[in-house]
């Protein structure tokens, strides 16, 4: 007789042998035909220029993480929401929870309006593209090279 662990023990291993069992069949079933374009590096579908060990633009991982932030937020109202929108509580509490709730959700939003203005007036949410710097790097790859390889992906596609 198992007890509740035992079933989610259960569940684990069966869950890590069918994710063994799925990348197995996915790694024999797949081709695998490495070429010289799906070598180069891949820069969000814009042409490689340089050499890849270049210092990245921190302003594309602050707009994600400011999304996420105010993402993060509805999943907090929706909760609040439900339980605001629930009359036998407000009921029971004669109206006190309505005002609290209230209350504790002004000051929740308020708070993200002025992470809002922080990120604004910093100029984070300015979607300006600096212009490249390419540096000189001691690399055992020529950055002639992806130049070359551009060239040619270029020409067979034109």
């Amino acid at each position: 007789m198992l007890t509740d662990f035992g079933y989610i023990l259960l569940f684990v291993i069966a869950g890590l042998v069918l994710l063994g069992v799925v990348l197995t069949v996915a790694k024999i079933l797949r081709p695998d035909r490495p070429n010289e374009e799906k070598l180069t590096t891949y820069e969000s579908g814009e042409d490689p220029t340089g050499n890849a060990n270049i210092q990245f633009n921190v302003r594309f991982y602050v707009v994600a993480l400011i999304f996420v932030l105010f993402e993060v937020e509805l999943l907090f109202l929706f909760p609040w929401a439900v339980v605001f929108g629930n009359e036998d509580l407000i009921a029971q509490t004669n109206g006190a929870w309505g005002w609290f709730a209230m209350a504790e959700m002004t000051v929740f939003i308020g708070i993200l309006i002025l992470g809002l203005a922080y990120a604004w007036a910093k100029g984070y949410l300015d979607w300006v593209r600096p212009a490249p710097k390419i540096p000189q790097v001691n690399s055992p790859v020529p950055v002639d090279l992806y130049a070359k390889v551009n060239e040619k992906y270029r020409a067979k596609n034109a």
